[in-house]
C-alpha cells in the first residue's frame, strides 16, 4: 500500500490532467500498431506493387478505380 501511495503522489499531477482533458494517447498507439502490422507483412513481399496493394487494404478501404493512376515512386 505505501509503494502505491508514493506511485499516486509521484503521478498526482498527470492524474489530474487526466481527468480534466480525458486525453489519451491511443490514438498514437493505434498508428502505430498498423506501421508495425505492414511492415511485418512486408516480408513476404518482393513486389512493391502487392506490398502496397496489401498496405492500403492494411489502413483501410482503398479506392480500386484510382489504384492503377497511382505510380510507385
Amino acid at each position: 500500500m505505501n509503494s502505491l501511495g508514493r506511485t499516486i503522489a509521484r503521478w498526482a499531477t498527470q492524474i489530474t490532467n487526466w481527468h480534466h482533458s480525458a486525453v489519451t494517447n491511443g490514438p498514437t498507439e493505434g498508428l502505430n500498431n498498423l506501421i508495425k502490422r505492414i511492415k511485418r507483412t512486408a516480408f513476404e513481399f518482393r513486389n512493391f506493387a502487392n506490398y502496397r496493394i496489401r498496405a492500403l487494404l492494411y489502413a483501410g478501404k482503398p479506392n480500386w478505380k484510382l489504384l492503377a493512376t497511382i505510380t510507385p515512386p
